[in-house]
């Protein structure tokens, strides 16, 4: 039977005299994907989030002149589809009875709980790695960055059209785009820019930008002026499961951005089996990732 572990897999946990067991016992890491998305529970099958565009501009209205009238109209649809993951594995009787160092499994149990934890972090991390990739859209046919999305008042970008890698002024021009954004009729928004997500390979270089009392990098005796004008107010976060070391991102506060929607919690269970005798242990979650408004990220994938 595939997977299954029996004494044959550990044959040194069969003998007493080892000092250590060990390569299952790290410390968990920090959970990062909560920097990434938004977390909404779901109870359906699939979510879908519909754009409703707005009206444009009022023109002037000549004396006498009848009133212009203007109308709304559906924009584009994003699906979010769960997918569900599971993994278990299978113990021996024998190996479960004659294992010195790891009775019942709990070493076990917890490695795969962490196997769980992980492919969750990289599978919302892949949004983000896959921010420019060709064949990774959203709702308006785009990728999730890009120089061309699509909307009733004409195309707008959340990339700059020459990639830049993180400076201090490469920061500042990307919280211009950002201030400078517009609705789907060409009206301009309040948009504001929240946190700058970066891979860990930045965090020294991200941290002497934000937080440095004067200009970064030079002998001018000027303020820092993203910090002194509080332009990124919940800080840097660092992800470890960005892949690109020099893309970066800066998400904002639109209200319909990235989402990670949880459809069922991981669980994990037991079972033994009656002919056998083995202990059977697995576990289940279902999720989906992905983005409705792609103006909640705003980034480059560097120079």
């Amino acid at each position: 039977m595939s997977g299954v572990i029996s004494t044959a897999n550990f044959p040194k946990l069969l003998w007493p005299g080892l000092n250590a067991v060990w390569g299952m016992n790290y410390k968990d890491p920090d959970k990062y994907y909560t920097d990434l998305f938004d977390v909404v529970s779901s109870d359906m099958q699939y979510e879908e989030d519909q754009e409703v565009v707005g009206f444009g501009l009022v023109p002037q209205k000549p004396q006498g002149q009848a009133t212009t009238y203007d109308s709304h109209q559906q924009g584009f649809t994003t699906r979010y589809t769960h997918v569900a993951y599971g993994m278990g594995l299978i113990i021996t009787h024998e190996e479960l009875m004659d294992n010195l160092y790891l009775k019942r499994g709990t070493a076990r149990a917890k490695a795969l709980a962490r196997s769980f934890r992980i492919t969750k972090e990289i599978v919302a991390a892949n949004v983000y790695n896959r921010a420019g990739t060709s064949g990774y859209t959203g709702g308006d046919g785009q990728t999730l960055l890009s120089t061309a999305h699509t909307s009733i008042a004409g195309s707008w970008q959340n990339t700059p059209t020459v990639a830049a890698d993180l400076s201090e002024a490469a920061l500042e021009d990307m919280l211009i785009l950002v201030r400078k954004a517009v609705d789907s009729r060409g009206l301009k928004i309040g948009l504001t820019a929240r946190s700058l997500v970066i891979p860990v390979e930045l965090e020294f270089e991200a941290t002497r930008i934000l937080k440095s009392s004067l200009q970064n990098d030079t002998a001018n005796n000027a303020v820092n002026a993203v910090r002194a004008m509080g332009m990124i107010p919940e800080g840097i976060k660092a992800n470890p499961f960005l892949t690109d070391t020099n893309s970066w991102f800066l998400r904002t506060d639109a209200p319909e951005g990235m989402k990670l929607f949880q459809r069922e919690e991981a669980t994990f269970a037991q079972d033994g089996d009656f002919d056998t005798g083995n202990l059977k242990y697995k576990g289940y979650e279902r999720y989906s990732v992905g983005w409705t408004d792609p103006r909640a990220l705003y980034g480059t994938l560097g120079a």
